[in-house]
């Protein structure tokens, strides 16, 4: 099995490298990939970039070098004031765009050939790793290429999608991609900030960074030693 692991910035692709074992680095097509090993599973993982071109283009360059039998986003999302507090994981049922719409005959978010609602992959959905992580949570993340660093924004993705648990700038593209190319795509996100919540937004996203949670992405790891085993 070969699973792609794609992350949007050098930060989090820095806690998940030392997850690997093996690591031979491929550059090509302006993208570096880092090709080895987590347990008995061949990966390669990359830094894709912020926003949605940089995530399509690296996906598919992924896609089309590598040929990976999944593709898993990972990193960090911004909070809505949903459940998900900082530090918690929201694991992707579905992902949507918030700032696609293509005119009359069609509804927000659905772009040209893909619904609404991208769903992610049901077999890793059903993980029984997923279980037992504390303050992890299943549900929907919304999706475009806006920092959301203000509570107005937040509110305007709500009135779109109420269930919104994050929001992030690189899972929507990536979903798209695979979905067009028929590779199974699964996202999980760690929330770092939550705009609005009544403290500094900045100030929050930094601190975040500083006390980096290294053991969420350790989820990574289980994820695909269940996936190996099945």
């Amino acid at each position: 099995m070969k699973i792609g692991i794609i992350a949007a910035m050098s930060k989090e692709l820095q806690l998940l490298l030392p997850l690997m074992n093996d690591v031979e680095i491929v550059e090509a097509s302006g993208f570096r990939f880092h090709i080895g090993t987590i347990g008995s599973a061949s990966v390669v993982a990359m830094q894709c970039g912020i926003g949605k071109v940089n995530a399509s283009v690296g996906c598919m360059t992924m896609i089309d070098m590598f040929h990976p039998d999944m593709v898993i986003n990972t990193g960090v999302a911004g909070g809505t004031g949903s459940a998900a507090g900082i530090l918690d994981i929201v694991v992707a049922e579905a992902v949507a765009y918030h700032d696609v719409w293509c005119g009359p005959g069609t509804q927000w978010g659905e772009a040209a050939g893909c619904p609404g609602r991208m769903e992610t992959d049901a077999r890793l959905l059903a993980l029984e790793c997923l279980n037992d992580v504390p303050h992890l949570h299943k549900g929907l993340i919304a999706s475009g290429d806006i920092f959301v660093d203000r509570a107005s924004q937040v509110e305007h993705i709500l009135t779109l999608y109420p269930d919104a648990m994050a929001v992030d700038m690189e899972s929507g593209a990536l979903a798209q991609t695979c979905r067009l190319r028929a590779v199974p795509f699964f996202c999980f996100r760690v929330v770092s900030d939550t705009p609005g919540a009544g403290v500094d937004n900045a100030a929050q996203y930094e601190h975040f960074w500083e006390d980096a949670p290294k053991s969420a992405f350790g989820l990574l790891s289980r994820i695909i030693g269940e996936l190996t085993r099945g």
